[in-house]
């Protein structure tokens, strides 16, 4: 019984129909949780009361049915998404009002927006290639560390007189240099010190190939490798291994077998 009761949540889960009413219920989630922010009158605040009890009281629904649904319920709690949708709900059921836990418990409403990463799988990859990128990128920031600190040296040694705000020492001449990267005004930088060392154009121009170009590219080129190799193992979880696949041909073999002693014995 309790079988046929798993496999019919089971069914309920993967229907499409369910999936795209759980990703309306995390959308209307995340404008209760934006209408909050404004000045809203009586009514309205009593209508966000209510509708954040349904959304809480849904997603304790809906992660139980996951839960029953999974035919083991130890690999239930293997995958981060399940821990974090758990955590998020148990959470979300501690009371607003009148308790010492409320800021906890409205911070905690805030990331319910981010179930949506583990409804939709498209979502998932995304931020499992990024988690996956991560310590390739370590050393790609490390260098870059290393290249914006010889330059906010060269830079406070070169132009601390020129312009203290900026170049007054190694620390803000790092923050200068961020700026110049993301190219915030950075031409009015370089003008300034342009009138003092007509050459110190080639300071700017060799710092932003270094960072806003080479690193930059170096950045993305990580992360679609790591795309890539996490949609190829998505992939592979979709196809029927080798194993799998010969146990079909076994089975399709052993059924013509059986229509051919059938049709002998005729």
């Amino acid at each position: 019984m309790f079988e046929s009761i798993r496999i019919s949540l089971f069914n309920l889960k993967e229907k499409k129909l369910f999936e795209f009413f759980v990703i309306t219920v995390i959308i209307i989630s995340a404008l209760e949780i934006g209408a909050k922010t404004y000045d809203l009158s009586e009514t309205s605040l009593l209508v966000t009361k209510y509708l954040d009890v349904f959304i809480t009281l849904f997603f304790l629904f809906e992660i139980t049915i996951r839960f029953l649904s999974e035919e083991s319920k130890k690999d239930f709690f293997k995958s981060g998404w399940n821990i974090f949708d758990t955590l998020v709900v148990v959470i979300s059921l501690i009371p607003i009002d009148e308790s010492e836990m409320a800021l906890l418990a409205r911070l905690i409403r805030i990331f319910r927006v981010l179930r949506m990463i583990s409804i939709i799988p498209e979502l998932r990859i995304l931020i499992n290639s990024l988690l996956q990128a991560l310590p390739r990128l370590g050393y790609v920031v490390l260098l870059m560390f290393i290249i914006f600190y010889i330059y906010a040296a060269v830079g406070s040694y070169l132009f601390q007189d020129i312009n203290p705000v900026l170049w007054g020492d190694i620390a803000i001449s790092m923050l200068t240099l961020f700026r110049v990267m993301t190219f915030e005004d950075w031409t009015d930088i370089q003008y300034e010190t342009m009138e003092i060392y007509p050459m110190s154009w080639i300071f700017y121009m060799t710092f932003i190939f270094f960072t806003a170009f080479a690193f930059l590219n170096m950045v993305i080129g990580i992360v679609v490798g790591v795309m890539d190799e996490e949609m190829h193992k998505e992939r592979l979880k979709s196809e029927p291994s080798m194993n799998e696949l010969q146990d079909q041909i076994k089975d399709i073999r052993g059924q013509i077998q059986i229509l051919i002693d059938r049709e002998n014995k005729s």
